[in-house]
């Protein structure tokens, strides 16, 4: 009997840990081919693999090639050709099962080593969905003077967001008030490929864009309802962390100046992965 629980238990688990993995889409990379006077079959063979090599180092998809390629749930089909005195590199990126056609692509240079692969890849990847790596449970803990304030959210597959903890705080000297607030809420969440954003004159990396909407019980009374939109994240690189590097959760004010806390206003915006 304790054996079939365990079991019974060990399959709950493992279940609940592969639905929230992140969804990994596989990409089916097709030879090139070749066509015109200036190209031939060792040109589209390097130009093939220098894609697939691209691909392969992002490390947010699975690539398939030779024989398992027409397998992908993406489909990346390319030629290669001169005009003109320079190499032009084009390829269609489609959905495998459908054969609906998402995206061209296009570079060209007067040699292969002159045509942007990292761009092409940029193109060909345009509309193939990037991996979710906020799944799981993250926290995040602001040291106030009178203590530290917590906030600890679950980011589902099913898009919602489970909020164990989430602590709101206000200081107006001498007093202090701080509530440890539970809910729940919903997220959006648009992954991509680290990139250089320009934002009012400045630019950040990001690595994606979300908004997060939260209801609260027992928090202040400002803080019940929470929508912060638009907020640009940023992973370490084992991601196991994020920062938002262009917004916040806000979550507590500060009224005594800058000997409590530096800011007018308190928001969480460094998270580290605890599930």
């Amino acid at each position: 009997m304790k054996k079939t629980v365990f079991l019974i238990l060990f399959f709950i688990l493992a279940f609940t840990v592969y639905a929230q993995a992140p969804r990994v889409y596989t990409v089916g990379i097709f030879p090139f081919e070749f066509s015109g006077s200036g190209t031939n079959t060792r040109d589209a063979e390097e130009a093939t693999r220098l894609v697939i090599a691209e691909l392969n180092s992002w490390g947010y998809m699975t690539i398939l090639s030779g024989d398992q390629a027409e397998k992908g749930e993406f489909l990346v089909k390319g030629r290669l050709i001169r005009q003109n005195n320079q190499l032009v590199l084009t390829a269609t990126t489609s959905e495998g099962s459908s054969g609906k056609l998402l995206n061209n692509s296009r570079q060209q240079g007067a040699t292969l080593d002159d045509i942007s692969i990292d761009t092409f890849c940029a193109q060909i990847a345009e509309n193939i969905p990037f991996p979710n790596y906020l799944l799981g449970k993250w926290q995040s803990t602001i040291n106030m003077i009178d203590g530290p304030v917590t906030c600890i959210l679950e980011f589902r597959s099913d898009r919602t967001v489970q909020v164990e903890q989430f602590d709101t705080w206000e200081h107006n000297a001498p007093n202090s008030l701080k509530y440890q607030a539970f809910g729940s809420g919903t997220y959006t969440y648009a992954g991509y490929r680290r990139r250089n954003v320009n934002i009012g004159g400045t630019t950040i990396q990001a690595d994606a864009t979300i908004g997060v909407n939260l209801k609260l019980e027992d928090a202040l009374p400002k803080y019940v309802s929470i929508s912060a939109g638009s907020l640009r994240l940023l992973f370490n690189e084992s991601r196991s962390n994020f920062e938002l590097v262009y917004g916040g959760i806000p979550c507590g004010d500060n009224f005594s100046g800058a000997s409590v806390y530096p800011g007018a206003r308190v928001f969480y915006t460094r998270f580290s992965k605890i599930q």
